[in-house]
C-alpha cells in the first residue's frame, strides 16, 4: 500500500482508500477491477451517468505493443495460460504470463517490446467491461454454469460474458474451442466473424481440422497436413482434461509458430500449477492431492475422473448454489468415502449420504485426520471442494497452502 501512495504522490493522482465520495463519479472514465460486480451501487452510478467504465484488462490492451493470446474457460485456463506461457519461454520467445492467473496484465504491458507475447488468462469478469479487447489468438476451453449469483442467476448472462473474448476478432485472428463442449460450438456458429480462422480441439473424435487424439497421440491437422505431437502417455499431466488443456496451448502456440518439437519438449516437462491436481506426498500408501482450484462442481467431475484409484474427496466450503447429482454416479464408481468441509458441510452430507460414508469436519484439520482414517493404501485423499473458500480461508490459494501444511507435517503411522 505505501508504494502505490508513493507512486500515486508522485505521478500527482489524487486517491481514495478504504471507500470513496462522490469524487470518484467525476472522473472521465472508470477502471474497474474483476472483484467489482456490474450490479454494484457505484457502477450503476457511473452508468447512469453516462460515464465510461473499462475492465483493467481493456486498458492494458490499449498499450500491448505485442500478440496477445487470451484464453478463456470455467475450468482449465489457468493451466492452460500457464503451459502455453511455458511454450513461448521454453522456445526462447519473449512472452508474459498475466490476467486472472495471479499477475495483472496492467503490471507487466510495459515490459513488453513489439517481439513479445503475453498469454493471458481471462475471466468472466474481466470481460464485462472491454469495448476494443482483441486477441491475435483467443481460446475457449468450456463453458459450464459458474458464478451464476454474478449473472442474476442466469447462465445466458455467464455464457455472453465468455463469448465477449472474440467479439472484436477480426480477419488475421484465430480461435481456438473445444469441440466438445457444445455451448462453446453454439456461440461460435452464431457470433464468430466468419473471416476469423477457426482451430477446435477435441479429446473425444477426429477433426477435419485442428487439434485431437489420434491413436492415443495428440495430433495437428490443418489444411490436409497432419502433425504427429505427443503420445497421451508421455504428458507429464494426468486426467482427460489436461489432454484438452495441452491440445488448446499446442494449437495456440503453433499458430503463432513455436517449432513443434520445442512444443512436444513443453508438454513432456511441465508438471502443472500450484493448487490444480496437484500431488502433495505420499504416506503409508496413501496419496495426498491438492485440488484446491476446483471452486466448482464441473472441476470436481474432472478430478474425480483423474483416478484409478479409490478417493476419500474432501467437498464443501462457500456454496455457490451447487447441484452435486452431476456427480453422484463418479462418487458411486470412484470414491470410497467423503469428508464435508466449511459453511456448506450439511448440504454435502445431504448431497451425497445413501451413495457413501459421509462426515463433517469442524476445520481442516480435523478434515485431514478424518481423511487420513478413512483411507487405505492405496487409496487418494483429493481436496476438490467444488466452493469456494471464503468461509473458513481468505482464498482458494491459503486453503491449499493450510492443506498442504497439515498433510506435509503427518507422520507415518507404522
Amino acid at each position: 500500500m505505501r508504494g502505490a501512495v508513493k507512486e500515486l504522490d508522485t505521478q500527482g493522482i489524487t486517491y481514495e482508500f478504504g471507500g470513496h465520495s462522490n469524487k470518484v463519479l467525476e472522473a472521465d472514465a472508470l477502471v474497474v477491477s474483476p472483484g467489482i460486480p456490474s450490479n454494484a451501487p457505484l457502477v450503476q452510478a457511473a452508468q447512469s451517468r453516462g460515464l465510461p467504465i473499462f475492465s483493467e484488462l481493456e486498458i492494458a490492451s490499449w498499450y500491448c505493443p505485442g500478440v496477445i493470446v487470451a484464453i478463456t474457460g470455467t475450468n482449465g485456463k489457468t493451466t492452460t495460460t500457464a503451459l502455453t506461457g511455458r511454450m513461448f519461454k521454453d522456445a526462447r520467445r519473449p512472452a508474459v504470463v498475466a490476467g486472472n492467473i495471479g499477475t495483472a496484465f496492467s503490471q507487466v504491458v510495459g515490459d513488453m517490446t513489439s517481439e513479445s507475447v503475453a498469454v493471458v488468462e481471462v475471466s468472466s469478469f474481466q470481460l464485462d467491461f472491454i469495448t476494443a479487447f482483441r486477441p491475435k489468438v483467443a481460446a475457449i476451453l468450456n463453458i459450464t454454469p459458474d458464478h451464476l449469483d454474478r449473472y442474476e442467476h442466469r447462465f445466458e448472462n455467464y455464457v455472453a460474458a465468455k463469448e465477449r473474448i472474440f467479439q472484436n476478432q477480426a480477419e488475421g485472428d484465430t480461435l481456438i474451442f473445444n469441440a466438445d463442449d457444445g455451448i462453446a460450438c453454439e456461440i461460435v456458429e452464431k457470433h464468430l466473424h466468419p473471416r476469423v480462422t477457426r482451430l477446435p480441439f477435441s479429446t473425444r473424435r477426429s477433426l477435419e481440422q485442428g487439434a485431437m487424439v489420434q491413436s492415443d497421440v495428440l495430433t495437428i491437422r490443418v489444411d490436409n497436413q497432419q502433425l504427429d505431437v505427443i503420445p497421451v502417455a508421455s504428458l507429464s499431466l494426468f486426467g482427460e482434461h489436461n489432454v484438452a488443456n495441452a491440445l488448446a496451448a499446442l494449437l495456440a502456440a503453433w499458430v503463432l509458430e513455436v517449432p513443434i518439437a520445442s512444443i512436444r519438449a513443453t508438454l513432456k516437462n511441465f508438471k502443472g500449477v500450484e493448487h490444480r491436481l496437484e500431488f502433495i506426498r505420499e504416506l503409508d500408501g496413501v496419496t495426498f492431492i491438492n485440488d484446491s482450484k476446483a471452486t466448482n462442481v464441473d472441476a470436481v467431475w474432472y478430478a474425480l475422473r483423474s483416478f484409478k484409484q479409490p478417493i476419500v474427496a474432501l467437498f464443501g466450503g462457500r456454496d455457490k448454489g451447487n447441484d452435486y447429482s452431476r456427480l453422484h454416479e463418479l462418487v458411486r464408481a470412484h470414491v470410497r468415502a467423503i469428508v464435508a468441509i466449511g459453511e456448506s458441510a450439511n448440504k454435502v452430507v445431504e448431497a451425497f449420504s445413501g451413495l457413501v460414508p459421509v462426515v463433517k469436519a469442524t476445520n481442516m484439520e480435523d478434515a485431514v485426520a478424518s481423511a487420513r482414517r478413512l483411507a487405505v493404501s492405496g487409496d487418494v485423499v483429493l481436496l476438490s471442494p467444488a466452493c469456494a473458500s471464503f468461509d473458513w480461508f481468505d482464498n482458494f490459494e491459503h486453503r491449499g497452502r493450510v492443506f498442504k501444511e497439515i498433510v506435509n507435517a503427518l507422520t507415518s503411522s507404522s
